[in-house]
């Protein structure tokens, strides 16, 4: 017996070679199927997948406009294992946030195409911000730090996703 390998390709030609006669002549005879309705649009379940951020310090770009308010989208099994796969992480693997920073911020100001030569240049309190802002909302599923006041110890919770003290 013949072995043979199927793909997606070849498997309608596969199927139309391997047919009976007679059902290939009914095929024939038969109208052909209605197309297959669209799928209706995806519902919102009420996940949010994209976070809004600002950085401390601001990236400054070439000529010399700083870029403070992104947008990090939530982290899939990929994105977390590509950069094991990455020369520069096997070779010094500190450069692992950089990698996974660049694929997960979708926007940063203007900036929309955010790769690894962007993150490294960015200063270090804003890399410490977005690892942090990463984990809070890969671990926790929110951007929320629960904080407590130095001078009267009471304790509230602030926002990271930005925004300046007071502003709303």
């Amino acid at each position: 017996m013949r072995r043979r390998t199927v793909t997606a390709g070849n498997l309608e030609e596969l199927l139309q070679v391997t047919a009976p006669a007679q059902a290939s002549e009914q095929a024939a005879a038969t109208p052909a199927p209605a197309p297959a309705p669209t799928p209706a649009p995806r519902e919102d379940h009420g996940l949010r997948t994209e976070f809004e951020f600002e950085l401390p310090r601001g990236y400054v770009d070439e000529t010399g406009t700083v870029h403070r308010h992104g947008t990090m989208r939530l982290a899939t099994a990929r994105d977390e294992l590509r950069p094991q796969i990455d020369l520069r992480v096997k070779e010094n693997p500190a450069y692992l946030s950089v990698v996974l920073l660049s694929q997960v911020i979708t926007r940063l100001g203007t900036i929309s195409d955010v790769h690894a030569g962007i993150v490294e240049r960015m200063y270090a309190t804003d890399v410490a911000f977005l690892q942090d802002f990463y984990r809070r909302v890969n671990s926790e599923g929110h951007t929320r730090a629960a904080v407590t006041c130095p001078h009267c110890e009471g304790g509230f919770e602030v926002d990271l996703s930005g925004g300046r003290l007071g502003e709303s």
